[in-house]
Formats: structure tokens, C-alpha cells, sequence
């Protein structure tokens, strides 16, 4: 069996047969004339992506056919990505296959560049999608399983945080709003030897600077107006578990001196108590603040700020994780379906762009709710960029082309040695090129070979 990638070429014309298996060499080129011979094709050995002409036998002047294979390849293959070839001035045929649930369409005559920019595309499209298939179908071994993610930078913090799990020290989570710092947080509790007890988060910016003390530490029966019964704080309902503080750069001073005791300690003073109680909890805290820069400006304090980083992990924003855009939107298309009152939804060619082009500067947070957006608004089974709201965003201006390409050649490559867990060899099988290609691209594009 070759390693080489698999590709479907569906054209009655056998001399554009010959010249795009010449053409697509890396490939695994796969030839069918006709209906019958395109669907055997499919079954054989079930290609990840598969070029149409919509003008095939018995009608290979029009494009009944063509788009009745359409739909029968993506009901027996709904991943498949279907690139179909249009010929100048049918466009209307186009955007049929396109609403059909076709990939991306090209123009005849071809131009063996462009369609092959469209082709590997798809395979990257599709290599992604598969890759998050498997993330969502494997049972987690362990509590950071669930965590949808195929970029080095992202496996590099799930590992971190797999290691400092085990121990007691206090971790500081560092990113952007919306890059899922608790999510992490919650991984970690859910990774130590603290697991069975209970997950205590509280969010220090949403609390006025008055009540947070006693949010904090709790507060005895009269120790203000409204204080008819004792109550426990959050730092004692975490007690032999995690103590998440989110957002810990907007506690006020005076309460930062309180809280370092505490850390100190262990021991605590509800608000109004005098009595001295112990609280055996791990402290785990996050921020998208610059903590050093507040300290300078005399807002933080620096005792504090050593004691809640003994370890400190950054989490880097989506536009910094290649592949992880596209993989979150397929999770949160799956996790919000339920949604949709109408019948199922994907992405079609123009939302997968968007996704990938979009800088996401509301990181993940930003992603969900435009997913969780666009299976509402959508109006037909593939949902567009605008869907998205995405359509006229300035992530989306026209590129030339050999930029595009690298950005691409980029984005496969990174997601194939995330895939392969930094081996280039692997990668290299995965892509379709010999190793040696490999690393003159990696070179070329400025991408780090693995340690």
C-alpha cells in the first residue's frame, strides 16, 4: 500500500487523467471516468479528497451526473472534501455543489497550479478534521485527555501542567481572556492527588473590592450589617481541594496582605472572628495581567506574587496555536448541534477561511460563540462566513498568492509534526514528501525542527 496521500480524479477526459496524475505525483492518484467507477474507487480505498468534473457520462454536457455524484459520495463519505470543476461562465452549477456540500470548485481549463493549491488545502482541511475526530473519539487516559488541541505549543502547556499535578506548588496561570485558564486550572485539580476533594473558583474582579474580603475568608455571625449567621468563605470550602482565583491581579493591596498571610500560613480569620483556622488547600491562580509590570507600579505586591508562581505556565493565544482554530470550531459545532432545530450542519469552504484566517483576538472564548452563532443563523446544511459574522473581517483581504501558499505549506506542516509528536519522519509520510523535503521546507518557512 503507498503512504502517499490518496486523491479521487473523477474525469471522463483521458488526456486531463493523464495530465493530473503527472501533475499530483505526491499523491496517490486514483482514476474514474464515471459514476460506477468513482463510487468502486470510493469504497476501495475511501480518499480523503476527490476532484469532480460535474460533465460525465451519460451527460457530459450538462451536470445532472456530476452533481448526483456529489451528493452520493458525501452520503457514504460526509468527511470527504469534494473539489468540483466548473466550466467558465457556470458559476450557477458551482454554487449548487458548493450548497450540496462541495469543498471548493475550480475553473476549466485548468490551471495545475491553482487546483493544486486547492488540493492541498483540502488536505490539510481534511487531515485537521480527522485529527479532531480522533481527539474527540478516544477515551481520556487522563484528566487533560479532553483537551481539544493538536499544536506544539499547546501539547507543551498540557504537558507542563500534567507534571506540576502531582505536587503541591502553587501555579500561576498566565494568558489573554478567553484562552481557557480554567479550564486548565480545572484539568490540574482534576490530575492531583487532591482530585476527590472539591474545586473552588471565584472570579476577584467580579466582586466588589467591600464584599471580597468576606467572599474570601468567610465572616462571623454580626460582623456587619446583613451578617445574621456565620458563614464560610471560599478558601474554606476548598478545604483539601483547589482554590482557583481568577483574575488574582485585580485584589485590592490591603487584601493582598491578608491573603499572603494566608498563604503563609495556612491558617485564617473569617471577617469579624478572632479564632485562628486551618485550611489545607492548594492555590492555583490566573491572570492576564503583567503581574511584574503592576508590581513596579507599586499595585502588586512582590512577597505575593512568589508565593502564588512557584510555578508559573503561559497559555498562548489561538492565533498562536496553527490547527487549533479549525479543531475547537468542530468541537463546538458538535457540543452546540443541539441547538439547530433543523437538520445537520458543517463548515463549508468559506467559514473553514474564515476560521483560519481569523487573528481571534477574543481567543476561544470569541471562537464558541461565533460557532454557537452560525448553527443558528445558518440557512442550509454548510454554514458560510457570514454565518460566522466573519465575512468582512480584515483577517479575510486577498493575499497574493505565493504568500497564501506558504502560509498553508505552514499551517500542514506544523499540524503534521504536532500529529506526529515532533517526529519528521512521520510527518513527512503524513504529508506526502520525502523527509529531506521536509526539512528544506521547515527551513525555508522558518519552522524550528523539534527538539
Amino acid at each position: 500500500m503507498s503512504e502517499r496521500p490518496r486523491l479521487l480524479v473523477v474525469e471522463d477526459d483521458p488526456g486531463l487523467q493523464r495530465q493530473l496524475k503527472w501533475a499530483y505525483e505526491a499523491y496517490e492518484v486514483l482514476l474514474a471516468a464515471d459514476r460506477p467507477g468513482a463510487l468502486a474507487a470510493l469504497e476501495a480505498a475511501d480518499p480523503p479528497v476527490v476532484t469532480l468534473d460535474l460533465g460525465l457520462p451519460p451527460d457530459p454536457d450538462g451536470v445532472s451526473e456530476g452533481l448526483a455524484l456529489l451528493e452520493e459520495i458525501l452520503a457514504r463519505r460526509p468527511h470527504a472534501k469534494v473539489i468540483v470543476a466548473s466550466g467558465h461562465g457556470d458559476r450557477e452549477s458551482a454554487r449548487r455543489a458548493i450548497a450540496l456540500g462541495a469543498f471548493d470548485f475550480y475553473q476549466k481549463p485548468i490551471d495545475i497550479d491553482e487546483l493544486g493549491f486547492i488540493v492541498g488545502r483540502a488536505f490539510h482541511v481534511a487531515n485537521l478534521e480527522a485529527e479532531n475526530r480522533r481527539l474527540q473519539a478516544r477515551t481520556p487516559d487522563t484528566p487533560l485527555g479532553a483537551i481539544v488541541t493538536g499544536s506544539p505549543e499547546m501539547l507543551k502547556v498540557c504537558a507542563m501542567v500534567e507534571r506540576v499535578a502531582a505536587t503541591n506548588v502553587s501555579v500561576l496561570l498566565l494568558g489573554a481572556s478567553g484562552t481557557g485558564k480554567e479550564v486548565l486550572a480545572r484539568a490540574l485539580h482534576a490530575a492531583s492527588p487532591r482530585a476527590a476533594g472539591p474545586f473552588v473558583a471565584i472570579n476577584c474582579a467580579a466582586i466588589p473590592e467591600n464584599l471580597l474580603e468576606a467572599e474570601l475568608f468567610g465572616y462571623e455571625r454580626g460582623a456587619f450589617t446583613g451578617a445574621v449567621k456565620t458563614t464560610e468563605g471560599k478558601i474554606e470550602l476548598a478545604k483539601g481541594g483547589t482554590l482557583f482565583l481568577d483574575e488574582v491581579g485585580d485584589i485590592p493591596l490591603p487584601l493582598q496582605v491578608k491573603l499572603l498571610r494566608f498563604i503563609q500560613e495556612r491558617v485564617i480569620e473569617r471577617v469579624g472572628g478572632r479564632r485562628s483556622i486551618p485550611v489545607d488547600v492548594r492555590i492555583v491562580c490566573a491572570t492576564h495581567q503583567n503581574l511584574k509590570a503592576m508590581i513596579a507600579d507599586g499595585r502588586f505586591r512582590e512577597d505575593l506574587f512568589y508565593r502564588i508562581a512557584e510555578v508559573t505556565i503561559t497559555i498562548p493565544p489561538l492565533k498562536d496555536r496553527p490547527g487549533d482554530a479549525l479543531l475547537l470550531a468542530h468541537h463546538f459545532l458538535q457540543k452546540h448541534a443541539g441547538q439547530r432545530p433543523g437538520g445537520p450542519v458543517r463548515f463549508g469552504p468559506s467559514a473553514v477561511a474564515a476560521i483560519n484566517l481569523h487573528s481571534w483576538p477574543g481567543n476561544v472564548r470569541e471562537l464558541e460563540n461565533r460557532v454557537k452563532r452560525a448553527i443558528i443563523m445558518a440557512d442550509g446544511p454548510a454554514i458560510t462566513a457570514e454565518d460566522l459574522d466573519l465575512a468582512d473581517s480584515p483577517d479575510l483581504r486577498p493575499v497574493p498568492l505565493k504568500e497564501a501558499r506558504a502560509q498553508s505549506d505552514r499551517r500542514a506542516i506544523l499540524a503534521a509534526l504536532a500529529a506526529s509528536g515532533g517526529s519528521v519522519s512521520q510527518a513527512a509520510r503524513a504529508l506526502g514528501i520525502s523527509r529531506p523535503t521536509l526539512y528544506d521546507l521547515m527551513r525555508e518557512l522558518g519552522i524550528d525542527q523539534p527538539a
